[in-house]
């Protein structure tokens, strides 16, 4: 990939094109680990949704070890997206190229950490998972907040409720008849067939991120992490370097 391209997909000064590259890139990446982490521990870790529900649903049935595992799955992408949120704030206070690269460097580094975890989790199923599903969610934390923060609440990556229910509104405009409203009238509902188009794209690549996931963890097992990561390290590559070589010339100054 050209430099100027991986400078531009996490540029602070950011624009719609690069919004919607950097976007659709994370959704593969969160449905493929979201895929894994259904098959490594039998459990969705980007639906919070769910996992809230679980602890009622659980603490009803008695199953307290379950009510508390899920609880920690919600804290850990509460703070997954609360460490995104320091990140960038602290970045852009000092004008740092890699603000946004920095929670993606993170990502990457936990994705790894997700994979070296995977091997031990046959030997050591009561540890081991527990700390997966946590590992996960703040992953998936952490990133929803660095896209959110990055394209101002326009793109979110492992919120699929939110990407089917955008979709259907803007069908719904698509499908509206305007009998008897002139277009250019405040009463005229038209769709925005760009954010459609967005939205549809997100919805793919998450799709598409969780089939090659699942047919990566079947066949490969958690190898299938390590191309994730170098994925993710290459976008976040040139600011990084950018912001090192800022400080090798202030330095020598």
């Amino acid at each position: 990939m050209p430099i100027s391209y991986l400078r531009g997909l996490t540029s602070p000064s950011r624009t719609h094109s690069a919004n919607r590259r950097l976007g659709c890139a994370l959704a593969f990446v969160a449905g493929a680990a979201n895929a894994g982490g259904f098959l490594a521990v039998g459990q969705y870790t980007s639906h919070m949704s769910g996992l809230v529900s679980s602890v009622a649903d659980n603490l009803v049935l008695g199953q307290v070890a379950l009510v508390f595992s899920a609880i920690g799955a919600v804290l850990a992408f509460l703070f997954g997206a609360a460490t995104s949120a320091l990140l960038i704030n602290w970045g852009r206070q000092r004008d740092a190229q890699s603000v946004f690269a920095t929670p993606l460097l993170l990502e990457a580094c936990l994705l790894l950490v997700f994979g070296m975890l995977g091997a031990n989790l046959e030997t050591h199923r009561v540890w081991d998972v527990p700390a997966t599903v946590a590992l996960l969610c703040f992953v998936m934390g952490l990133q929803n907040a660095m896209i959110t923060k990055m394209s101002k609440a326009e793109i979110r990556t492992t919120h699929v409720t939110g990407l089917v229910t955008d979709i259907g509104i803007e069908l719904g405009k698509s499908l509206y008849w305007n009998r008897g409203v002139a277009r250019g009238d405040a009463r005229y509902v038209s769709a925005n067939h760009a954010r459609l188009g967005l939205l549809a794209s997100l919805l793919g690549m998450f799709v598409a991120g969780g089939f090659a996931g699942a047919v990566g963890f079947a066949h490969l097992g958690f190898m299938t992490t390590v191309p994730l990561a170098v994925m993710l390290l290459l976008f976040s590559s040139v600011p990084l370097v950018d912001d090192l070589s800022a400080g090798r010339r202030r330095a020598r100054r």
